[in-house]
């Protein structure tokens, strides 16, 4: 059987891949019933919805003919490494690396170096607009986990008191 659709037959394979890798490993929780749903239930039926679609993606791209069969394009490096730096960063100025003695610098911190490397991903960077971003970012993840949820996380750095 020919793939009519290279993009779509991949896209539905790593659905079909990551949604049953959620599904076995969602097996090793108390599943429970419909009623009394245990810790694996949920992530159990996204995991089984997930392969699923990923399955009707791969049966559409072996069916539904596209123009030139759609091949899949060269990796996009620059974005990738862009969005996995980002990441990293976050991770690390949030809650720092204790093994290696560098200090949480805070979510304010991290989430303006998240939007600044992520915002890099792009063809335009338009520092002025990112920076108005990061700041928006930064106050509604004040308001939302700070105030309304009262999340113990760290805003700032440990060495600005307060």
């Amino acid at each position: 059987m020919k793939i009519k659709s290279q993009k779509d037959f991949f896209a539905g394979l790593m659905f079909t891949a990551i949604g049953g890798a959620f599904g076995v490993g969602a097996t090793s929780y108390n599943v429970g019933e419909g009623a009394r749903m245990g810790p694996g239930y949920f992530p159990l039926l996204l995991g089984v919805l997930l392969a699923v679609l990923g399955a009707v993606i791969i049966l559409r791209a072996l069916i539904v003919e596209t123009e030139d069969g759609e091949p899949v394009g060269a990796w996009a490096w620059k974005p990738l490494f862009h969005v996995i730096a980002a990441n990293l960063a976050f991770g690390v100025l949030l809650a720092g690396l204790p093994g290696i003695e560098v200090p949480a610098m805070g979510m304010i911190a991290a989430i303006y170096a998240l939007t600044l490397i992520s915002a890099r991903a792009g063809e335009d960077f338009r520092l002025g607009e990112v920076l108005i971003l990061a700041t928006i970012l930064s106050v509604g993840s004040y308001l939302c986990f700070i105030v309304l949820l009262k999340l113990q996380i760290q805003v700032w750095p440990t060495f600005i008191p307060g």
